[in-house]
């Protein structure tokens, strides 16, 4: 049997599929294997390239396979979809990975450390935590309303009222007023997890050189700082503070065709939580930079008066990804002019 270079594997929870290839691109091998059994296989195999769609657990098994001797590849399912012919199963699947992960102008996606899937794992968390804060706030002015009383929109506004409203006389039942005790301690809950994860974070900038590093640049607080990081890691994986900027979706679209481009809004691709919250952070450099005089703030204030406030935010979010990229890589740190 001719030796096998390169691995295709689909995966899942329980049940895996593996198809290998040698150098000519020929299918060698071609198996089912339990999740108890894939390590065991793979730490049989010669080194190997080994490639998976970035996918739930491929970070993992990637770490696993690795520390095998062998190499790992993430691609975005996205790409490999190109690759499949006839119909979708678990080997065809293997088989098109298999073929994607030699291209090579093939993109991959950079494995994830442990250290970056905690901080993931603990924002993923924290913003579960505010959506269901959302939410049942929504529920409890929703129900006040059905009720005749009406409460101004806010979170802040709502825990303030909140306790008023269950002594106050206007018309509530008991029942009622007994419900909403019920959602106010689950809504003191959620608050207090929001803290707990928030402390955590901060404790973490706090306590890496790294995130201390990219804070020095306008915009980049300790929330979308760690969640920056657990995104690029140390920024190796990228060529160009350019290709990060791709990766988070601040570039313009393109629709050019016949020499003539195009450009549209930008792209949004990618991760769309940490593009959120680098937005932020960058609405609120813009913000500051009217009361500075620095050549950044400078630059800032020329493209909110040409082009809009909304537009300067953008355009600094796209620069101040850069920037930190380039903070990242080449272990400095931000300079104002």
């Amino acid at each position: 049997m001719n030796q096998i270079t390169t691995i295709g594997l689909d995966l899942a929870k329980n049940v895996f599929h593996v198809v290998g290839c040698d150098t000519h691109g020929k299918q060698v091998v071609k198996k089912m294997l339990r999740r108890s059994q894939l390590l065991a296989y793979v730490a049989n195999l010669p080194p190997c390239i080994i490639g998976m769609e970035a996918c739930s657990g491929a970070h993992y098994w990637a770490r696993q396979f690795d520390a095998l001797g062998h190499h790992s590849k993430l691609i975005p399912a996205q790409y490999v979809k190109a690759f499949l012919r006839g119909n979708k199963n678990d080997y065809n699947d293997a088989l098109a990975i298999t073929e994607a992960v030699r291209q090579p102008q093939m993109r991959f996606v950079q494995v994830k450390s442990v250290e970056q899937q905690d901080i993931q794992a603990l924002h993923r968390l924290r913003a579960q935590r505010i959506k269901e804060r959302t939410a049942l706030g929504n529920q409890l002015r929703g129900l006040l309303a059905e009720n005749g009383v009406v409460v101004r929109q806010g979170i802040n506004i709502l825990r303030q009222k909140l306790p008023e409203l269950m002594e106050a006389e206007n018309g509530l039942s008991g029942l009622f007023r007994q419900l909403l005790d019920q959602g106010y301690q689950q809504l003191q809950q959620l608050d207090q997890h929001i803290e707990e994860y928030t402390q955590l974070l901060m404790v973490i900038s706090k306590e890496n050189e790294a995130f201390q590093r990219l804070q020095t640049v306008p915009g980049f607080g300790p929330i979308n700082t760690s969640a920056f990081i657990s995104l690029i890691g140390d920024g190796s994986a990228y060529r160009r503070g350019r290709d990060v900027s791709a990766c988070l979706g601040v570039v313009p679209r393109q629709h050019s065709t016949g020499g003539k481009t195009t450009l549209l809004g930008i792209s949004k691709q990618g991760d769309a939580y940490v593009r959120s919250l680098l937005i932020h952070g960058a609405r609120a450099a813009v913000i500051q930079a009217a009361k500075k005089n620095d050549a950044l703030s400078q630059w800032i204030n020329r493209i909110r008066a040409e082009r809009g406030y909304n537009k300067a935010t953008v355009a600094y979010a796209n620069k101040m990804i850069r920037i930190g990229w380039a903070i990242l890589r080449h272990n400095t740190t931000f300079q104002v002019a």
